[in-house]
């Protein structure tokens, strides 16, 4: 196989995680490239046991568990998810809703593992999704911690809306993040998803960069606004517990 093709194969792998259950031609869309090329390497991939044809939706492609039992094994990942366990936990039990852990991924925050609430209502990300920075809780949080030339590069790029309530505009997320270094968590409402409300707080990997972000997200009738502190607080000590665990704990992010 050339080097080509198996750039082609690998984009088309991100195509299918990124859109699943993914159609032929909206994978040949997103990779730019034919139809009949597209389909040979999903079906190259499909030998390999990546992706399998979804049994629901005629058509259609979805990774499969081999895939995501590859990816979990990423060494970075697994320190990462192992260090937070114990606070996530932790963060879940007292608040009772959804709580989420996340790292960055190019533009976006991919979804290590998530704790669910026991409410019927609840906000749900399944695993590996991946998110715009932008949009979500963890992602903003992220931005905050970040160095910044790497805010300045992300907001190069036009910003797309996920809904209605998102923020694209420079200036206007340049906002969420000034206020979220000042209160030491994100706010973000309904703008990764409708009637949802989530609050991000960013922790610290090795060099004291920023690794990833932890959020607790539920239904904004029971996220008000007079819960963001004690939320918010709450997820400053988990994520201070899981930056002292990857041995990145830092006065500066997670003040006492």
């Amino acid at each position: 196989m050339s080097t080509q093709s198996v750039v082609t194969a690998m984009r088309v792998l991100e195509a299918v995680s990124d859109n699943q259950p993914a159609g032929l031609s909206e994978i040949s869309r997103e990779v730019d490239v034919p139809k009949a090329t597209v389909l040979r390497m999903l079906r190259t991939l499909g030998e390999l046991g990546w992706v399998a044809q979804s049994e629901g939706q005629a058509g259609k492609w979805l990774l499969t568990n081999h895939a995501f039992a590859v990816a979990s094994r990423g060494s970075s990942g697994s320190a990462i998810r192992d260090a937070a366990m114990g606070p996530l936990n932790g963060l879940q039990l007292d608040t009772t809703e959804t709580v989420h852990l996340a790292v960055p991924d190019r533009r976006f925050m991919l979804v290590l593992e998530r704790l669910d609430t026991p409410h019927v209502l609840r906000a749900f990300l399944p695993l590996g999704s991946r998110v715009p920075m932008h949009a979500s809780a963890t992602g903003i949080a992220y931005l905050a911690a970040a160095e910044e030339s790497y805010v300045e590069e992300y907001l190069s790029v036009p910003l797309d809306a996920v809904t209605p309530q998102t923020v694209v505009d420079p200036p206007s997320l340049r906002q969420l993040i000034a206020d979220t270094q000042v209160r030491g968590f994100s706010i973000n409402e309904q703008g990764l998803s409708t009637g949802i409300t989530s609050i991000g707080v960013a922790f610290l990997g090795p060099g004291q960069a920023p690794a990833g972000s932890i959020s607790i997200s539920g239904p904004s009738s029971r996220i008000v606004r007079e819960k963001f502190d004690e939320y918010g607080q709450a997820a400053i000590g988990a994520a201070r517990d899981i930056s002292r665990a990857l041995s990145a704990y830092s006065t500066k992010l997670h003040p006492a």
